[in-house]
C-alpha cells in the first residue's frame, strides 16, 4: 500500500513556483481526493506521505516559508485537545485547522445560545441551541478534511479528565472558570503534557504555557480553592477582539511547542490590555 500510496502521489503531484521564485511539487486538493478515494486512506495519512516524499499539499502551501516542509509534517502528525469550544476555542479550533494540526479533540458539553454571537466564531444564527463541540468538529471538515477531529459533548470532570486528554500532545485551555483550569493542569501535569492556558475579559486578556512540574495556576491564582470559581469576564464581558487574540497567542504556543522553535511562555504570563495598547511581562517563577 505504500509503494502504491507513493506512486499516485507522483503520478498526481504538479510544478509550482513559490512567491520567492522556488520550485516545489504540489498536491491539489482533487489529487488529494482522488487518492483518498481509490486508497481508502484517510486525509492525514495522505498529506503525511506526500509531505515524506517532498510534495507539499496546496493548502499548505503558504505556511512552509516559516514552518518549513519537516514542521508541516510535524503539525500533521501531531494531536492537540481543546478544551472549551466558545469565544477561545473556537478561535483555537480555526487556526489549528487551517495549519494542519492531524488530530484536534474538542470537549464542551455547552450548546449555542444568541448571546454567544458577540464573539464565538463558531457560533451562527442558524445553529443556535445546537452542540459547540459538533459545530466545532464540522467547521474542521469544512476548513481542512486532513484534519481528524474528535467531539466530545460532554462536561469535563475528575473522572473523565484522562481518557479526554491522554492520547493528545498538548492541551488548550479555552474555559472561563478557575476550577476546571486546576483540573486540567492536574491532569496534564499527571499525564506529563504541556498544558497553555488562556483567559480574557473585557479588553484584557492573559496568556502562558504550563509545562509538567510547574506551578503555572498556583502561582497565579493561589493555591486550588482559594480564588472565585469564575473570572471577571462575568461583569466585564468579552467583546470578540480579545478571545481572537488570546486564541491566536495560544495557538502560536502550541506551534513553538511542537515545532520546538522560540520561546514558549512558560513561568511567566503575557498579560494584554487592549484598550491602553500595553503588554507586561508578569515572572512566575518564584
Amino acid at each position: 500500500m505504500e509503494r502504491e500510496l507513493e506512486k499516485r502521489i507522483n503520478e498526481l503531484k504538479t510544478a509550482g513556483v513559490s512567491s520567492a521564485g522556488g520550485e516545489y511539487q504540489s498536491l491539489s486538493l482533487k489529487a488529494m481526493d482522488a487518492i483518498r478515494n481509490e486508497t481508502r486512506l484517510s486525509g492525514r495519512k495522505v498529506e503525511i506521505a506526500a509531505l515524506e516524499n517532498g510534495v507539499i499539499p496546496t493548502r499548505y502551501h503558504r505556511n512552509i516559508g516559516s514552518i518549513g516542509v519537516s514542521g508541516q509534517l510535524k503539525l500533521l502528525k501531531a494531536d492537540v485537545a481543546v478544551i472549551g469550544a466558545g469565544g477561545l476555542g473556537g478561535g483555537v479550533i480555526e487556526l489549528l485547522a487551517r495549519l494542519g494540526i492531524g488530530g484536534i479533540t474538542v470537549v464542551d458539553g455547552e450548546t449555542f445560545s444568541e448571546d454567544n454571537l458577540n464573539r464565538q466564531l463558531l457560533c451562527t444564527r442558524g445553529n443556535i441551541g445546537k452542540s459547540k463541540a459538533a459545530a466545532a468538529a464540522e467547521r474542521v471538515l469544512e476548513i481542512n478534511s486532513a484534519v481528524e477531529v474528535t467531539p466530545h459533548q460532554v462536561f469535563l470532570d475528575a473522572e473523565n479528565v484522562d481518557s479526554l486528554i491522554g492520547d493528545c500532545d498538548i492541551v488548550i485551555d479555552a474555559l472561563d472558570n478557575i476550577p476546571a483550569r486546576f483540573l486540567i493542569q492536574e491532569a496534564a501535569g499527571r499525564l506529563e503534557l504541556p498544558l497553555v492556558h488562556g483567559a480574557v475579559a473585557g479588553f484584557i486578556g492573559q496568556l502562558m504555557s504550563v509545562f509538567p512540574g510547574e506551578a503555572g495556576l498556583t502561582a497565579l491564582f493561589g493555591p486550588e480553592g482559594e480564588s472565585p470559581p469564575g473570572g471577571i469576564e462575568v461583569e466585564a464581558g468579552v467583546p470578540a477582539v480579545t478571545p481572537f487574540l488570546i486564541a491566536a497567542g495560544e495557538v502560536m504556543e502550541a506551534l513553538k511547542i511542537i515545532l520546538g522553535i522560540g520561546r514558549p511562555v512558560a513561568k511567566r504570563l503575557l498579560y494584554f490590555e487592549l484598550e491602553e495598547g500595553k503588554v507586561s511581562e508578569i515572572n512566575l517563577d518564584q
